[in-house]
């Protein structure tokens, strides 16, 4: 270990000022002294900090493009099939509670900084979905909603902190309850239909890290329990992601049977005689 440090610090002592400025703001004067400039991985709460961070940090990496793949293939299917719009409503709506009270909270934004990125990305899905269904006035109607919600919930004049954090509460029960009506309508289809594995399986890692973040950086219970109980909805949805991985939907399924259905097919040498016209005789007089 030594051998390690001696060789080492010559680069970690001497690192530009701006790397240096952005590891003292993320790890904090103590544990960048004590990770980078002294080397001394004895320090677990600065080891656990710095694996907090770093995860923070990739998982706010991984949700500018965690619900690109579903946009995607929403757009090149043209049809919303198997996901649910009250899914995305009530997760969104929940997003937006979330950002806004660790906003004002003043909570490292390391923590939190998926929250608005996603959230800008499920409402483009709802959008999509709703377009797709034919209901291009709901779409309008949900922007415009969103907007107002997010001008009163980021307004300390108009909601105090008090309110803001029994919507907190409230956000973590809408974030649980989003996953059950796509939980319900994967299981009602019989299939995933357009429903991304990529956004769902990084859900599912992004979940789970988020408690280890949380426990080692927030000491908010309120946050740290919707996390968990958000980890083992998204379970359930990957459980029925393997589940139903190569089963076709219903719709489809039923939609084949029509097709198998045989038309007789009609022949030439075949001739009938219509109801009610029966070939008449001529007297010969």
């Amino acid at each position: 270990m030594d051998s390690l440090r001696s060789a080492l610090q010559p680069i970690t002592q001497n690192l530009p000022a701006p790397i240096h400025d952005l590891g003292v703001s993320i790890l904090g004067e103590t544990c960048y002294k004590t990770l980078l400039l002294d080397i001394d991985l004895s320090s677990t709460d600065c080891i656990k900090l710095a694996i907090s961070k770093g995860l923070g940090i990739g998982i706010i990496a991984a949700s500018t493009i965690v619900k690109v793949p579903q946009i995607l293939k929403l757009i090149n299917s043209k049809s919303s099939e198997g996901i649910s719009f009250l899914s995305y409503l009530l997760e969104t709506s929940a997003y937006l509670i979330s950002l806004a009270y660790n906003v004002r909270q003043g909570f490292p934004f390391s923590t939190y900084g998926e929250t608005s990125l996603i959230m800008a990305q499920n409402v483009v899905i709802a959008v999509l979905v709703l377009h797709y269904s034919g209901k291009q006035s709901a779409a309008a109607l949900f922007v415009a909603g969103l907007a107002a919600s997010a001008a009163t919930l980021f307004a300390e004049g108009i909601l105090d902190m008090k309110t803001l954090s029994y919507l907190q509460a409230g956000a973590g029960v809408l974030g649980i309850a989003s996953k059950v009506p796509q939980i319900a309508a994967v299981w009602q289809e019989g299939g995933t239909g357009q429903l991304s594995a990529f956004a769902v399986f990084n859900y599912l890692a992004g979940s789970l890290s988020r408690i280890f973040t949380t426990l080692q950086e927030v000491d908010d219970k309120l946050i740290l329990y919707g996390f968990i109980a958000g980890f083992a909805l998204n379970a359930v949805l990957a459980a029925q992601m393997v589940y139903y991985w190569n089963a076709p939907t219903k719709k489809s399924t039923k939609g084949k049977q029509k097709e198998k259905v045989a038309v007789p097919a009609s022949t030439g040498s075949t001739t009938t005689t219509p109801k009610g016209k029966n070939p008449t005789t001529r007297r010969r007089g």
